[in-house]
């Protein structure tokens, strides 16, 4: 069964330089690198990447005929979409495992929605 693994995160919040896979060479970046290795041998994860930051996201509806863009995300809330996964996993409970190992699951969330 297919998933999409939303990585969600607070943008604003400062993590430990250790914590934080963004820095090159940090603990959090190793163990990111052998997740992503490990699931990518195993064929679990078939794609994914980072987002930019929500602040160039642009926003766009179609309402009564008239296109409206905005500038940011939709949602205003705290944590942020910042990545994502696409995951071949044998069911709900796998694809809940992968997500719990996952290295900024410890400073982040993750939301896991089955494909059709």
């Amino acid at each position: 069964m297919r998933y999409l693994m939303l990585h969600c995160i607070d943008e604003t919040a400062t993590f430990d330089p250790a914590e934080d896979p963004g820095v090159p060479g940090s603990a959090a970046a190793q163990a990111m690198d052998a997740w992503v290795h490990e699931m990518e041998g195993t064929g679990v994860k078939q794609y994914g990447g980072h987002l930019r930051p929500a602040g160039e996201a642009v926003t766009v509806r179609v309402r009564d005929g008239a296109v409206l863009v905005s500038d940011g995300p939709f949602a205003e809330t705290k944590e942020q979409i910042a990545g994502f996964d696409l995951l071949e996993c044998a069911g709900r409970d796998a694809a809940l495992e992968v997500a719990a190992r996952h290295p900024t699951a410890r400073i982040g969330t993750f939301e896991l929605r089955p494909l059709p």
